[in-house]
């Protein structure tokens, strides 16, 4: 347990120094600094998969008002590297644990009265960069020569089940590939009747095709998508088919690159629940959820004539959304579960079903 008053320093690749108070676990760690502008739905961001190798900055200044209850974890644990906050409340409304208690339980460290504001604006102003929770401000320029030489990576294989796991018992056979999969899309297929199958990353096309699948769901998960090479390979080859597929967030991306398209890396990324976003079918704009730092670029998919961009961000206009025009084939950058945030785009699970019923009655 962390020294009471502990003092720790976030030390950033660009050689900016902050202070804070160390809580949770007291160790040292180098993670990629980002930040998340939730007001709530903490528990739900720390055990999100796609936060794996990240230390997360908190812009809402109060964080702890309310325990953590393990039912409302959207994985099987906390994921992140680090959490970073400016006040921390140390005697929640309610809860099972305090934020502190949970984060000495996964064995990961935290900075309390640390000037957030700040790290949120240069981050803003510099990009997301490697950062390096530490015991001393002293030795800075060696400190930041091995932080820039450590590897904050996390690979989909640390990430993804190393089983098949089937849930539920509904008349729709899912197969969901999981990148870093969260709960709350889960719970969603199995209100929609289906069973949901859980797949290792390594799972080959040929097991979808042979065992004769309804539908294929593509998760949200963390890093840069065209690492993924075995994903990418699996949607390209399953492309070739007619079976339903719904990416969402890492599943976007990879099937904008299975798709011939490129990804690159967004400055700061969009992490937060209230990033929205137009549906180009309508013109409508809707408020989303969204947790990712790179995108799929638009030019890139120029030379296939069969997809549309079916979503763009209202405030970037980067590509959040891909669909088929001659194949029940669709993708979102953002979150239709949340979990934190707003469920304005729930209905995407419906159109995915839909087209999964169609398929299934043509099977």
């Amino acid at each position: 347990m962390a020294e009471k008053n502990k003092k720790g320093y976030i030390i950033l690749e660009n050689g900016k120094i902050f202070e804070g108070i160390f809580f949770g676990y007291k160790k040292e760690i180098v993670f990629e600094i980002v930040f998340n502008t939730s007001t709530s739905g903490y528990v739900q961001i720390l055990s999100d998969p796609s936060y794996a190798g990240q230390g997360i900055v908190f812009a809402y200044p109060l964080i702890g008002n309310y325990g953590v209850n393990i039912e409302k974890l959207e994985s099987n644990k906390f994921w992140v590297s680090a959490a970073i906050v400016n006040t921390l409340c140390e005697t929640p409304m309610y809860g099972d644990d305090t934020l502190e208690k949970a984060l000495l339980r996964y064995k990961i460290p935290g900075l309390k009265n640390v000037d957030t504001r700040a790290i949120v604006r240069t981050i803003s102003e510099n990009g997301c960069m490697k950062a390096k929770i530490s015991f001393s401000n002293k030795n800075i320029i060696q400190q930041i020569k091995e932080l820039k030489k450590t590897n904050v990576v996390v690979p989909i294989e640390k990430i993804t089940t190393n089983k098949i796991n089937s849930i539920g018992k509904g008349k729709y056979k899912i197969a969901l590939y999981d990148y870093g999969v969260k709960t709350n899309i889960v719970r969603n297929l199995l209100k929609r009747n289906c069973q949901v199958d859980i797949l290792p990353n390594s799972v080959s096309y040929r097991y979808i095709i042979n065992n004769k699948y309804d539908g294929i769901l593509l998760s949200n998960g963390p890093g840069d998508p065209f690492d993924n090479k075995i994903a990418i390979n699996n949607v390209n080859k399953l492309l070739q088919t007619n079976i339903p597929i719904f990416g969402i967030c890492m599943g976007h991306q990879i099937l904008g690159l299975a798709s011939g398209g490129k990804t690159n890396k967004i400055n700061y990324g969009h992490r937060g629940p209230n990033q929205p976003v137009r549906y180009l079918c309508d013109g409508k704009v809707y408020m989303t959820s969204q947790n990712h730092g790179f995108e799929v670029i638009e030019s890139s998919l120029k030379k296939n004539k069969n997809i549309m961009i079916s979503f763009k961000n209202a405030n970037d206009q980067s590509v959040e959304g891909l669909k088929y025009l001659n194949k029940p084939v669709f993708s979102v950058q953002f979150h239709p579960e949340a979990s934190p945030g707003p469920q304005d785009t729930l209905f995407l699970f419906d159109d995915f079903i839909n087209n999964v019923k169609k398929y299934h009655g043509k099977k």
